[in-house]
């Protein structure tokens, strides 16, 4: 590592840098919000947590299916063409949840989750445009930037929905989360000078080569930690009798993350991104192997920080690895794939961490974790002397 400091300040200083990612950061609170807030919405007017639940998995689905097709769309036509429809119609379909019956409101929450815009990926694709000629070494402290506002909107936008939900105000939870999402698409849309330009005035070249296709098995890998993280570690409170220590637990390995990603933004790194993210997933891997010994929360809450600490490097790896594997004419569908194929892999883990919990207890069902880890330090490997391979 270099002892040379890469301030946030500085990248954050590039003309329209600032205004395009605080948007993008607004936007992505209210994307962190809408799934949770359809929960506390839809329970709040049925009763029933299998309507509310079938609500957001038809939002999140639908995002997920969805995305990577509007991300191909933005990047044919540009993000100032795409953006308008986009939020317009995530708007009115959340409208629609909102004063319409029941399976017509699930129904709207399908699309509104098919047009919310990939907020996360666009403010990418524009640093990756502005930096990547001739300033293609501050990436890595972009990227942290997008990892900490991912991880900010992720740590207090629930916070926010459940605080209004269980103060019996669900609707405006949606409604505040919906405004977000259209305030901060609408105002990214009329910011013309840092988009990409449209691929239509480009060759359009073929996403699907083996090193992005190493890079999505990657990102469906961290989807694995995820899921079962997030389903053993309340599995586990609850089991210990102390189900009130989950939260604290997440949010501790919250704040852990976005102080490790911070730190990892601050320096210049040496070593190839390649070799950077064999290293993280190493330490992922090995660390995930005190979670299933964990004897008492307070001990999981240790383990589960000094874990998570190598999420974030691992994020930002895998981001500046996409931009450099594919061409910038078809980036934001690179990190949209990206994004899918980790809910993906989180959607799975959390139903087999599910099943395991209830069959062998969540102590065995942390056995996933180090297994996640090891898929992901499996693949890192081979994705650095693959590309090492394919370099020389």
């Amino acid at each position: 590592m270099s002892p040379t400091v890469s301030g946030y300040r500085f990248v954050l200083r590039t003309p329209g840098a600032a205004a395009f990612f605080f948007t993008a950061a607004a936007g992505r609170a209210g994307i962190a919000m809408t799934g949770l807030g359809l929960i506390w919405l839809l329970h709040a007017r049925t009763g029933s947590y299998t309507t509310a639940g079938l609500a957001a998995a038809g939002f999140a689905l639908a995002e997920a299916v969805a995305g990577p097709q509007l991300a191909r769309l933005v990047d044919r036509f540009g993000q100032t063409r795409v953006l308008p429809f986009s939020v317009a119609t995530h708007g009115i379909a959340i409208a629609g949840v909102l004063v319409t019956p029941t399976p017509a409101a699930i129904a709207s929450a399908v699309c509104a989750g098919a047009a919310v815009p990939q907020l996360g990926a666009l403010s990418a694709a524009r640093w990756a445009h502005l930096l990547r000629e001739r300033r293609a070494d501050e990436l890595p402290t972009a990227f942290s930037l997008e990892s900490l506002a991912n991880a900010t909107a992720f740590l207090l936008g629930p916070v926010l929905v459940t605080a209004l939900g269980a103060a019996g105000h669900a609707t405006l939870a949606s409604a505040v989360a919906a405004a977000l999402i259209v305030g901060g698409g609408a105002a990214l849309a009329i910011q013309r000078r840092t988009a990409p330009p449209p691929a239509r005035e480009r060759a359009h070249p073929v996403l699907l080569r083996p090193r992005f296709l190493r890079l999505g098995l990657l990102n469906l890998a961290v989807g694995l930690y995820f899921g079962t993280m997030g389903v053993s570690v309340s599995a586990f409170a609850t089991e210990h009798g102390v189900p009130g220590a989950a939260a604290p637990i997440v949010a501790a390995a919250g704040i852990g993350s976005l102080v490790s990603g911070w730190l990892y933004g601050l320096r210049r790194h040496r070593a190839p991104a390649r070799l950077q993210l064999v290293v993280a997933t190493a330490y992922l891997t090995t660390t995930a192997l005190l979670l299933p010994l964990a004897p008492t929360a307070t001990w999981l809450g240790i383990a589960v920080v000094v874990n998570e600490a190598a999420v974030p490097p691992t994020l930002v790896l895998l981001n500046v690895l996409t931009e450099k594997a594919v061409p910038l004419a078809v980036l934001t569908q690179a990190f949209t794939w990206n994004n899918s194929l980790s809910t993906a892999g989180s959607a799975l883990a959390a139903f087999v961490a599910g099943r395991t919990t209830d069959g062998l207890g969540a102590s065995t069902a942390f056995a996933l974790a180090p297994a996640a880890g090891f898929v992901l330090l499996v693949l890192s490997v081979l994705h650095w002397r693959c590309t090492t391979h394919e370099m020389a």
